[in-house]
């Protein structure tokens, strides 16, 4: 079958809003992302869980970096920082002091867990298992909007795949309904994903930019990328091919 692309990037991110880390290789699950969103990001005072997209207080938020170790333990880099475990007092005053406001990360609930204690956090949204991006949208977004920078960590894809632009178009939102492998694993494209104001946020490497966000709600519906649900997991590799099924 025609090879479409190949992934070109993968990411899982540990805490939901701050930034993802850069995999070569990930297990896709039927709830996604072996190690995705595992933890939340909370105001200690008030409890608000971290919204980037909806105040400004949070925006530093995905400059703060993340990784899981061997053993799946998690640690966080703030800018200027040392990398350290978390949920954990010395993480906690780090983050606090980067973002000017006592803040905690705190575990998403497992199942049957309690939240009487404070321990965990719920999630503020039910997250899609799989978030995919091509080169040829970010291409096409560049296209609309020359000025500005779809670097696609601000779309925050769980697989980047390279593919050529696709003239007038952006391509994966012509895929929904549609059955896809990458690599060995079998994935139904199920929603075009819906963007906030997170896409226009400063990060390291490139500014704020309210034109990205305005030139895919004119152009596209406000979408870039698709969810994905999977059909058969597996694990997906830099350089995997992704074919129609």
């Amino acid at each position: 079958m025609t090879v479409l692309g190949r992934v070109k990037g993968l990411w899982r991110y540990p805490v939901s809003s701050l930034a993802g880390e850069p995999m070569s290789a990930i297990f896709l699950g039927q709830g996604g992302a072996d190690g995705d969103r595992l933890y939340g990001l909370v105001e200690v005072a008030s409890g608000e869980v971290a919204a980037p997209d909806r105040n400004a207080k949070w925006h530093p938020v995905p400059r703060i970096r993340t990784r899981l170790s061997a053993g799946g333990g998690l640690e966080i880099l703030v800018p200027g920082g040392d990398w350290v475990s978390a949920p954990g007092a010395a993480c906690d005053r780090a983050v606090s002091a980067f973002l000017g406001f006592e803040a905690a990360i705190r575990p998403f609930p497992a199942e049957g867990a309690s939240l009487t204690d404070g321990s965990f956090v719920l999630p503020r949204y039910e997250k899609a298992p799989v978030h995919l991006l091509t080169t040829a949208s970010l291409a096409r977004l560049k296209a609309l909007h020359a000025q500005g920078d779809p670097d696609p960590r601000r779309f925050r894809p769980t697989i980047l795949v390279d593919m050529p632009e696709v003239e007038g178009i952006f391509p994966e939102s012509e895929w929904l309904g549609r059955r896809i492998a990458v690599g060995e694993v079998e994935l139904t494209v199920s929603a075009p994903c819906r963007r906030c104001g997170f896409t226009i946020i400063a990060q390291e490497g490139f500014d704020n930019d309210p034109g990205i966000l305005r030139t895919l709600v004119r152009h596209n519906a406000h979408n870039i990328g698709v969810y994905c649900t999977v059909d058969r997991p597996g694990d997906v590799l830099l350089d995997a091919p992704l074919r129609f099924l």
